[in-house]
This record gives structure tokens, sequence and C-alpha cells, in this order.
């Protein structure tokens, strides 16, 4: 796990832009993908560089914006010709649900937001400027306690605006299905759970619905069955633990939720065509 290790003044919340990234670190560190322990919004400027995100590549443009979460796999790819904000921020550094009100901090709904949104340019702007005024309050000279504060307040405004661009674009879609409204707390069992559950029939459960229901939900949503959907999750996160960790094999197994590492061992060949071995030897390059 790639942990987070502000550049300079030690801060909760580190923004700088990609170019400035390229004049500290190697060329190679850039390349190489990590796994976050920390949040991490990209926001593109110029260009159009391809982003990775958990193995998958992630064309991008001016007005993409990506936000990345802790235990995600990321790389920048391989362009020099493309700029953008990276903020990179630690989940505590928000304001708990205790801590907020509604007229004064509404709850962000950060996990609402998708992994990948398209700012129109008004949004984009306001965006770009947010994000340029806390780079800059960042070096200002005052106590540590007062930049913190500030800085914590410019980042909840910059995220209450994303959620609002995110809210405004779901209530122009048509209303959900409730087949696609099953499947969307579907799939939130199934980051919560996939650990231990690995069959359908324990999330059909939880849902008040038979597998078959959940099954044709499922297929409506995203084209898989439910027993594709949490086989794709659980290979997720092998492919990371594998790609980004030292830990055996057969403890990637225990924790997977298989009683054998030969059981996890046939399961992952079938998912990806290679051995967890494989796997590992070839994202190491």
């Amino acid at each position: 796990m790639f942990a987070y290790q502000p550049h300079g003044r030690a801060l909760d919340v580190e923004v700088f832009k990609v170019s400035d990234l390229r004049q500290r670190t190697s060329a190679k560190e850039i390349r190489t993908p990590h796994r976050y322990d920390f949040y991490m919004l990209v926001c593109v400027t110029h260009g159009h560089p391809t982003q990775w995100v958990d193995f998958q590549p992630v064309p991008c443009a001016p007005g993409s914006l990506l936000v990345l979460r802790p235990g995600q796999v990321h790389g920048l790819g391989d362009g020099q010709d493309w700029d953008g904000w990276l903020v990179l921020f630690r989940s505590e550094f928000l304001p708990s649900d205790a801590q907020t009100t509604a007229d004064l901090l509404p709850v962000l709904g950060l996990d609402q937001l998708p992994e990948h949104m398209v700012l129109g340019a008004q949004d984009f702007d306001a965006t770009y400027e947010m994000l340029a005024r806390m780079q800059q309050d960042a070096t200002r000279t005052a106590s540590p306690q007062d930049i913190h504060a500030l800085l914590r307040y410019q980042l909840c405004a910059v995220l209450l605006r994303l959620c609002m661009v995110h809210d405004h674009k779901i209530a122009a879609e048509p209303p959900r299905s409730q087949g696609l409204q099953r499947f969307v707390r579907f799939r939130k069992l199934v980051d919560q759970h996939f650990m231990r559950w690995h069959q359908v029939a324990s999330y059909a459960d939880v849902l008040g619905c038979t597998e078959k229901s959940l099954t044709r939900a499922a297929r409506e949503a995203s084209g898989q069955n439910a027993k594709a959907v949490i086989a794709a999750r659980i290979t997720l996160e092998a492919k990371r633990l594998l790609a980004h960790t030292d830990r055996p094999i057969y403890l990637i197994a225990e924790g997977l939720g298989f009683a054998e590492a030969t059981n996890f061992a046939k399961f992952f060949r079938r998912e990806t065509g290679l051995t967890p071995a494989g796997f590992r030897a070839e994202n190491r390059g």
C-alpha cells in the first residue's frame, strides 16, 4: 500500500500539479501504478492522458476528474504531454457526520461520487480556481492549526461542488427501474462482504429477493449475472493484493474466503487466464 507522504510542509491535504510531480520524482516512479491508502482527486487541465484505475484504462481529456479511493490501484500513464491537479487527503481530514450541520457544512457524499466525472466549462473553471487557491494558501505564513482549518473547509467546498454536479446529473436522468435500484444495493453489499459471501443466495437473502430476480437485475444493469459480479470483485481485490503487497498467496486466499489456496488458484486462473504467481510476476515487471 502506498502511504501518504506529504512533500515539504506537513499537511493532511496536499494540492499540486502533475508537472510539479515530474520535477520532484523520476519518470519511472510516475509510470509505476500504486495502491493508495488515501483519497486522490485527479483533475485533468491539459492534454488527453490515459489513466489506469484498477488495471483498466480510463481515457481522459480537459475537464475529466477522477475520484480515487483508498485501496484502489492507480497509474498516471506514460504520457508527458498533459497536466492536471492532484489532490491527496485522508478520509479523517474531512468532518465526520457528528461534526457537520445542515446549515454550516452538509454531510459529504464522497463515496457516492462516480470514479470518473466530466466537468462542464463553468464547473471546471470554478474547480480549477479553488484548487489553485488551496495550493497558494498551503504556503501562507500562519499557524498549522489555522492552515489546516482553512484547507479543510476549502476541500469540503470542492467536494460539495462535485456532489452538486453529480446530483444534478442524476436528477436529469430517467428514474431508475426497480431492478437497477436493486443492483445498486447489491453492488454496495458486494463491496462490503465479498471476502466472506461468495454465493448469490447470501445477497438475495439480505435484499429480500430471489436469486433469479437478483441475477436478472444484474444482467439489466451490467450485462453480467450476479455470480459474475461477485467473482469480478473478488478477482479485483486479488489483483490488488498480488501486485501491490508481498503477502503470501495462501494468506491472500485465506483473506478472500477460500478454504484452500488451490481453490483460489483455480478460481483466479479461470477469471484471468493466469496463475496468482504468474500475475504477480507480470505486474512487478
